[in-house]
């Protein structure tokens, strides 16, 4: 049975996690996709009129969005799944904060957020976050918006939080991105609404495109050009709220679907996940290693693509995993790791350094899990690789306060011989907060 008890370090939770044991069986319905609540919340907040939120994810990042708004004026109803109201305040209207704006462990809160606060002049902004944000490299957002005339301050050459802004009247521009990433575009998307003319973003390949998706929705004028992946704003568009329908969030599916292949006798039916192609590379992943997986029920909803997803334990298959895949499941590299472990042959990593700067090392943190656990599996500069085809042992690991290697290891402990606990499993809340209910829900452990 999993048990989640209190621990010595700073009223954290451990979580003892013995092997499966059993098949795992039965209908999961999972939470919504944590980027399109955020943007939804942001996009909600500064248009004119009402939102309506639905399928909203309840994870402590979606509530550090939903408390900065809200200290800049936007009316947002208690939080919850079935139905969220947003009054916005209008483009260009949100007010100074009293006080500081803490974005807690998110990331996209932060980043996204610069754009906004850059663009809105005669107003002064502090943001900060928790210990693991306030560790996260800030520059690749601060740094075009500064060539985009914003002023913003922070630690380490203004790369690190507390970050202090002060709006300004901002100047478009064509920013080619070094690196293929949703948050530096969407930042940079925002602030363009701020800005007469056209701001665009290149990048060097497709990243996830939610917000290009649902300011279209909104009413602004986004053009894009998926050969030179490019994504065009046009400033000023009167942004009208809307009616949005939050699909199930694939990289929280992505944990049941690796447990799914991995665990002999299994099958797993996973209701209304995201599938938009910008997320997906999950899938392809699987599939490359011989993954059962097929998608049902096929359907658009609210402008994104979603479907069912039924996983039936197969033998998997080594693989290589880089290039423009990489931005397509970066947040699954993880739980892909997981699943590598239990693939004939040697897995392959690469193109992945981004992971070193996540709420934790990733990189780091998962080979060393894993080699703990029994795995043969080498770190790399930018990835891993992972020889399969062993078996794992009970171990005493620890999450490192981030919530998707506390959800990789606890899927990983389910094939281990022997028990296993994991220090600060709380940090799965941030995305999934009823992820080890769920677990005990289908291996009935």
């Amino acid at each position: 049975m999993i048990t989640l008890q209190p621990s010595d370090r700073h009223q954290s939770l451990t979580v003892t996690i013995p092997p499966a044991g059993v098949s795992l069986q039965g209908t999961l319905q999972i939470p919504g996709d944590k980027s399109i609540s955020h943007r939804a919340l942001m996009l909600g907040a500064l248009a004119e009129g009402e939102t309506t939120i639905q399928g909203l994810l309840l994870g402590e990042d979606p509530r550090s969005t939903a408390a900065c708004f809200t200290a800049m004026g936007a009316q947002i109803s208690e939080l919850n799944t079935e139905l969220v109201t947003v009054t916005g305040i209008g483009l260009g209207q949100i007010q100074e904060p009293v006080g500081i704006l803490d974005a807690g462990n998110s990331g996209t809160t932060m980043r996204l957020m610069l754009g906004i606060l850059a663009s809105h002049p005669d107003r002064f902004f502090t943001v900060t976050g928790d210990d693991s944000l306030r560790s996260r490299p800030m520059s690749r957002v601060v740094n075009p918006l500064v060539e985009m005339g914003a002023q913003i301050w922070g630690r380490k050459g203004n790369s690190l939080a507390p970050l202090a802004v002060r709006g300004q009247e901002l100047q478009p521009i064509h920013y080619h991105s070094p690196i293929a990433s949703a948050q530096v575009k969407s930042a940079i998307l925002l602030a363009g609404l701020m800005t007469y003319g056209r701001t665009t973003v290149t990048e060097p390949a497709l990243s996830r495109d939610h917000s290009e998706r649902m300011l279209r929705a909104f009413g602004a004028q986004v053009d894009v050009d998926p050969e030179t992946h490019s994504a065009t704003v046009t400033g000023y568009p009167t942004l009208k709220g809307q009616q949005v329908i939050v699909p199930g969030d694939i990289s929280s599916a992505a944990f049941w679907l690796v447990a799914g292949a991995i665990v002999p006798g299994s099958e797993l039916y996973i209701e209304n996940v995201g599938v938009n192609s910008t997320r997906t590379g999950i899938l392809v992943a699987l599939e490359l290693m011989g993954a059962d997986i097929t998608l049902e029920n096929q359907r658009e909803v609210a402008g994104e693509p979603v479907a069912d997803l039924r996983v039936k334990h197969s033998k998997l298959i080594a693989c290589e995993i880089g290039g423009d895949l990489i931005p397509r499941l970066i947040d699954e590299i993880p739980i892909l790791a997981v699943a590598a472990v239990f693939a004939q042959g040697t897995t392959i990593i690469r193109d992945a350094a981004e992971l070193r700067v996540k709420e934790s090392d990733r990189l780091q943190v998962m080979a060393a899990a894993l080699t703990k656990m029994g795995a043969n599996i080498t770190e790399l500069p930018d990835g891993l690789e992972i020889t399969g085809g062993g078996s794992l042992v009970g171990a005493e690991l620890d999450s490192y306060t981030d919530h998707r290697i506390a959800m990789s290891l606890a899927i990983a402990a389910m094939m281990a011989t022997g028990t296993t606990t994991i220090d600060r499993a709380e940090a799965a809340s941030i995305s999934y907060p009823t992820f080890f209910d769920s677990l005990q829900s289908i291996a009935k452990l």
